[in-house]
């Protein structure tokens, strides 16, 4: 039998955030939607709002504003 070739991507213990993960975190989340950035982290979205929350971040008054939810 042949040998399954493995991923070069580091597989990370599960909820575990990264430095990098953090920073764009804490870059996007005021002015992008949750669900685009779960997207572009590999994470659940409920996942990216409970960190989202303990980080203390918000969506910004614009953004918001821009849902029709000012």
């Amino acid at each position: 039998m042949a040998k399954k070739k493995r991923k070069t991507t580091k597989k990370l213990k599960k909820g575990v955030w990264t430095k990098s993960d953090l920073a764009l975190l804490k870059k996007l989340f005021p002015n992008n939607p949750t669900a685009m950035i779960s997207a572009k982290l590999g994470r659940p979205n409920d996942a990216v709002k409970k960190k989202a929350s303990r980080m203390g971040l918000r969506k910004s008054k614009r953004y918001m504003k821009s849902l029709g939810r000012a």
